[in-house]
């Protein structure tokens, strides 16, 4: 394994033990029997190691429920999106640690341009996944850089962020994937024409 790939996986294992806010550079090289010099060659800061663990963490997070999204070729785009809502809400508990350092990185984004372009690159990426999944949900022959797919992407986003900030924060007063699901269903029902 290479330094910038211990380096990661040291950064990961030691965002789910002691938090973002919580690890020193120290504690990095002493985790991935590496050295101080390699964190800056490779990522240029202990900030940017950190925040690219988390961005590797959620970009495989986003494959994983992409893949949930997609399994049943014959789903609408609605249900599409019910179903990975309903499972990153069940595998919340499981990241629980990494979504609080994703959390607390994104409160020191704000005063670190460099943190927060490396973020808002996160996000591109993300959108272009979701808005390219979109576009495929369709079947119209959208373009996955369709300003409509990218909106909805966007919107998917949103949704996913919001309700994971909500189950961090009130876990037992946050939805569970049924309820989600359940709510969803009765407000799509109401939502269709009555037929004549």
């Amino acid at each position: 394994m290479s330094h910038r790939e211990e380096l990661l996986a040291a950064a990961r294992r030691l965002l789910e033990e002691k938090g973002y806010a919580h690890i020193t550079t120290r504690d990095l090289v002493a985790a991935s029997g590496t050295n101080l010099h390699s964190i800056g060659y490779h990522f240029g800061s202990k900030a940017g190691l950190l925040n690219a663990a988390i961005g590797e963490v959620f970009e495989e997070w986003t494959d994983k429920l992409a893949a949930i999204a997609m399994a049943d070729p014959a789903a609408t785009p609605v249900e599409r999106g019910r179903r990975a809502w309903a499972a990153m809400l069940d595998s919340l508990p499981a990241t629980r640690n990494l979504l609080l350092s994703y959390v607390e990185a994104l409160a020191q984004a704000e005063r670190t341009v460099s943190l927060r372009e490396q973020f808002a690159e996160q996000y591109r990426r993300c959108r272009e996944k979701v808005a390219a999944l979109v576009a495929e949900s369709l079947g119209d022959g959208s373009a996955p850089g369709d300003p409509r797919c990218k909106a909805v992407a966007s919107f998917v986003i949103a949704i996913c962020d919001g309700l994971s900030v909500q189950w961090l924060l009130d876990p037992d007063g946050a939805p569970t994937s049924a309820e989600l699901s359940a709510g969803l269903s009765a407000m799509w029902t109401a939502s269709l024409p009555e037929p004549r």
